[in-house]
């Protein structure tokens, strides 16, 4: 049974029984949480779990924060790129925040974490600095943040620095995010472009915002290097990346798992920056038995959620 409330700042839906181990999901840059996909989303509830899903605000179904105003993307980039300061509306640590509130809302005391890309991030700071309501950390393609690590390939690099246009019309993002998953997406596991350009119309014609994405990249940038948070984080942690991640390399999801105490690092060949449908059985598995192995052995640690 699906539930749907709207908040101030986020919008979220459960999925499964509400007495099930909970699993609150954080997607990344400007991604609905209807990013996840059913079939993720279903094989965690069918593995036991109690899957919370919610947008991040500025995103799909949360309020938008136009009033903050929206920083010049290029400058950003051009800033980032140098080591300088990023002006950044709100933090990624909001965001966390965030997420915390959406357990408050429905009575969760404790929940295992999964997060993917910047959603990643969240999810780490979470972990971190709201270690008690914390069971597991999964980190999908994700980084620790430190300057040390290479970046995104060039041909990624050029496409964000370059290509990308404020003035956009309908057509324009939905052939700019096409191209762009074209060159982020798994090389051995392909969407068709059929696929693609069916998944990024939705995206685009349901909540894709421009002024969000740049509010939201400057706070995934201003955020820094998460090494020592990292050194803090004492609960479970799983890091999944894939090899051929041409937008945050293998090399940022190898040093998360190096930075955080006892922490296991799954590596997926052929996988790129997404969540390609064929490797969809072996996330699941991955993010169940690890949270499996974390869940305490009674039930004290969790509430049943409030009807909304």
């Amino acid at each position: 049974r699906r539930q749907r409330q709207m908040c101030i700042r986020d919008s979220y839906t459960t999925v499964g029984d509400a007495n099930a181990p909970p699993v609150l999901m954080v997607m990344g840059l400007t991604g609905s949480h209807r990013l996840w996909g059913e079939d993720l989303v279903n094989g965690l509830v069918d593995s036991g779990y109690r899957v919370v899903l919610f947008d991040n605000r500025d995103t799909g179904e949360s309020a938008r924060l136009d009033e903050l105003g929206t920083p010049t993307l290029w400058w950003q980039l051009l800033k980032n790129a140098v080591g300088l300061g990023v002006d950044a509306p709100y933090q990624l640590s909001d965001m966390a925040a965030d997420g915390i509130a959406v357990l408050d809302r429905l009575g969760i005391d404790r929940a295992h974490i999964v997060g993917a890309s910047m959603g990643g991030m969240i999810a780490q700071i979470i972990a971190a600095r709201h270690a008690d309501r914390v069971l597991s950390l999964t980190s999908i393609m994700s980084t620790s943040g430190s300057r040390r690590l290479p970046g995104p390939h060039p041909k990624v690099l050029r496409h964000a620095l370059f290509k990308h246009r404020k003035s956009f019309n309908r057509e324009q993002m939905i052939n700019y995010l096409v191209e762009f998953w074209g060159l982020t997406g798994s090389p051995a596991y392909p969407t068709p472009i059929e696929e693609k350009r069916e998944k990024v119309t939705s995206w685009v014609d349901r909540n894709f915002d421009t002024a969000a994405n740049i509010r939201q990249f400057a706070a995934m940038a201003s955020n820094g290097d998460r090494t020592a948070l990292l050194g803090t984080i004492e609960i479970p942690a799983l890091v999944i990346h894939g090899d051929e991640d041409p937008l945050i390399p293998v090399a940022g999801g190898r040093h998360t798992a190096d930075s955080i105490p006892n922490a296991a690092l799954h590596s997926i060949p052929g996988m790129g920056h997404d969540l390609p449908e064929q490797l969809i059985p072996e996330l699941v598995g991955q993010i169940a038995a690890h949270s499996a192995r974390a869940q305490p052995d009674t039930g004290s640690e969790r509430k049943t959620a409030e009807v909304v």
